[in-house]
């Protein structure tokens, strides 16, 4: 389209951006541990004990993109009162996020993602075992009342709002209708919802990954114009203006209202070397290019960027200005050495 700006102008804007991130927020704990031995109760390896990284995770590693790219990035969601919880808010304000609009509730698990890396001292540690915490928040209670007060509060001032589902109880129905209330409307609001994207009509995009698309479309998408069909079919069950469809190796594919389908082909290699929080890196990115004035297309072109930057990354990543610059082939005044 011939009104879209420069992919290097867009990540220039970045900063000016002020996005809402209603959403799951989970903590990604990676034990670090180098082979002791084979155990003799078991056959299993014993690690040695080396470290804990704490990162933000689901939602909040959306949040960790948008701190990254420089946007002034503003959580709506829930933690428990819990040392998970607490790690969690510790980390978003390393990255200077403000947790003002996170609420604590009483009883809560914080969902932890746990995963144990094993390796030689001087070697990349991989991955041996995973194991997942998980709880539902409750349907109702004070601290519903809290995140709706503070999700109008944010999205009074916001140039747009990123919707991450990951289906611990943080995104209804009530908090959507919130937000596109004729009197708080932003610009965007873009969905990536993990289990029910069907269920949150109204949104502006949504970025459903190849297995989520399927299941909306209930069948196998093998061709690009299967993919295009069902993206364009999703798009209007939503009443959405754009489905932007991540689809691994293959790229990305992005249909909008009345106009030809895009396919846009996967940035970098196709040999990825971790796809943790691709697409939150991918709803963070597009969202926060929407806010500052692209258009689908463009935003949707940065996107991809973006992901294919972070594919090449191990464990939970972010993107940074710098590196998103250089992508876009423009390197942005003041962001750092490269």
């Amino acid at each position: 389209m011939s009104d879209e700006l420069p992919l290097g102008d867009l990540v220039e804007r970045l900063p000016r951006a002020r996005v809402v991130l209603l959403g799951d927020l989970v903590l990604d704990r990676f034990v670090l541990g180098t082979p002791k031995r084979i155990s003799r109760e078991a056959p299993v390896i014993i690690l040695r004990f080396e470290g804990q990284r704490d990162i933000p995770g689901g939602g909040a590693n959306a949040l960790a993109n948008l701190a990254a790219l420089g946007v002034q990035a503003l959580p709506v969601g829930a933690v428990g009162d819990d040392e998970a919880g607490l790690a969690l808010e510790a980390a978003l304000a390393r990255l200077g996020v403000d947790t003002a609009g996170i609420v604590r509730v009483a009883g809560y698990r914080t969902p932890v993602k746990v995963r144990i890396l094993g390796g030689g001292a001087s070697s990349l540690k991989h991955q041996v075992a995973r194991y997942d915490i998980e709880d539902e928040l409750p349907c109702d209670g004070r601290w519903r009342d809290e995140l709706l007060a503070n999700l109008r509060s944010a999205v009074r001032t916001a140039d747009a709002v990123a919707v991450s589902d990951y289906g611990y109880g943080a995104v209804d129905r009530r908090c959507l209708d919130e937000i596109l209330a004729p009197d708080l409307r932003p610009p965007w609001v873009c969905l990536d919802s993990r289990h029910r994207l069907t269920d949150l009509p109204g949104v502006d995009g949504a970025t459903p990954n190849l297995q989520e698309l399927e299941a909306c479309a209930c069948r196998p998408l093998r061709t690009d114009e299967e993919v295009a069909d069902a993206a364009e079919a999703l798009c209007h069950q939503l009443g959405a203006r754009f489905v932007l469809a991540t689809r691994g190796h293959r790229g990305m594919t992005l249909v909008q209202c009345g106009h030809a389908p895009e396919h846009i082909p996967v940035y970098g290699t196709d040999q990825v070397a971790d796809v943790t929080g691709a697409g939150d890196t991918v709803l963070a990115v597009l969202t926060a290019a929407l806010a500052v004035g692209a258009q689908p297309g463009s935003a949707a072109r940065l996107a991809n960027l973006a992901g294919g930057i972070v594919v090449m990354k191990l464990g939970t990543a972010t993107v940074g200005r710098g590196e998103l610059a250089r992508a876009a082939g423009q390197v942005v005044p003041g962001s750092g050495p490269w």
